[in-house]
């Protein structure tokens, strides 16, 4: 009876370990092939946001934010932006800076549905100034309105009120730090935006790639025109977007470190709104949309000798930084208050920023605008 009971046993055993080396011998060949499973997951996966928020296929090309200021140069810059098929373009924030912000917003969403990009998000920054734009230069917001550019492109009606640029932003660098996936900003505008959300949370600044930003003077002049402000206030050093609010350049240099790309007017000075390029813009906006549309903008504000493309040759620089000379590292701090108060100045113990001092290739940057609208 024991014998029996034994054999038993040990016929049982010798089946359990057969079982355990065919179990072995049959999986692990997938374990081996785990690392090829997961180059799949990690070039397909549904892991990334579409525009409206939703999970979509992962898109390995750089996502970028878009932080303007509702200005006739902006219009053009997100046009542009909307014409970069390597990027990942993720939305606008509009801020109620250089502009007037209930035209502005409008403008946005009646071009944004001119070029069939109304999935695209345009949303309003609550963000406030210390020294605000002078009501000629907001009042070109009012102008597009009114300009028939849009005709037969209807306001939003479920504005207001206005999607809140902070919350997109928010939303867009918390997902950016959970994925391991950084963002590009392209701020064309003041800066406080983004600096309000990181004075929040500073942990945010870790979803941030790298910030392009127009903004200040290094070796010219500035832009404060005693002919539109108080001349106690108009020092010749300081550029509008700083001077809007020096305080939040102060704070994201002092209490961050991502990198910021800087384009002052020493460089965006130089991107004239030449007649050959309205001459070139006109001529192939018979054939594209995208031509008709910036042409129609530029030709609100071409005869006005001062304007430049200051934030459309910076938007260019998302995808084309070969134009461009090298970026020089320079140690910056700003003036926070006195006359010289939004002036950027060199500074050893200031925050290293790399400035884009020139182009390198005029009729390259003009070549590319002209090429990126030559479509539908």
């Amino acid at each position: 009876m024991n014998v029996s009971r034994n054999i038993t046993i040990l016929v049982g055993c010798l089946v359990l370990i057969l079982v355990c080396i065919v179990f072995i011998l049959g999986f692990t060949p997938l374990t081996w092939n785990t690392p090829a499973s997961m180059d799949t997951v990690i070039q397909t996966g549904s892991t990334d946001l579409s525009p409206d928020g939703t999970s979509t296929t992962l898109d390995l090309r750089d996502r970028v934010v878009f932080i303007g200021g509702g200005t006739i140069d902006d219009n053009v810059a997100s046009v542009l932006l909307f014409s970069m098929d390597d990027i990942d373009y993720a939305g606008m924030i509009v801020t109620d800076s250089d502009c007037i912000s209930r035209y502005a917003i409008q403008n946005q969403w009646r071009l944004q549905s001119y070029l069939s990009k109304t999935s695209y998000p345009v949303t309003l920054s609550n963000a406030r100034d210390y020294n605000p734009f002078p009501w000629q230069y907001r009042n070109d917001s009012f102008l597009v309105s009114r300009s028939g550019i849009f005709k037969g492109y209807t306001d939003n009606q479920q504005w207001p009120p206005y999607p809140s640029g902070e919350d997109f932003l928010k939303k867009e660098l918390v997902h950016a730090v959970e994925t391991d996936r950084p963002i590009t900003l392209l701020i064309t505008e003041p800066i406080t935006p983004l600096t309000d959300v990181l004075q929040e949370d500073p942990r945010l600044q870790n979803g941030i790639k790298k910030i392009i930003w127009t903004g200040g003077a290094i070796d010219v002049s500035g832009n404060l025109d005693p002919s539109t402000i108080p001349p106690e206030l108009a020092n010749k050093k300081a550029e509008w977007n700083v001077f809007w609010d020096p305080y939040a350049v102060d704070w994201l240099f002092k209490n961050t470190s991502v990198p910021i790309v800087l384009l002052p007017l020493d460089v965006t000075n130089k991107a004239t709104l030449t007649p050959g390029f309205m001459t070139a813009l006109q001529g192939q906006s018979l054939q594209y949309r995208y031509s008709n549309l910036t042409y129609r903008i530029y030709s609100l504000v071409s005869n006005e000798p001062y304007y430049e493309m200051w934030n459309t040759l910076t938007a260019s620089y998302v995808t084309r930084p070969d134009l461009f000379e090298k970026p020089v590292t320079i140690n910056l701090s700003v003036i926070t208050d006195g006359f010289e108060q939004g002036a950027l100045v060199r500074d050893p113990r200031g925050r290293p920023v790399e400035v884009v001092m020139n182009i390198t290739n005029s009729n390259g940057f003009y070549d590319y605008v002209l090429t990126q609208f030559r479509r539908d």
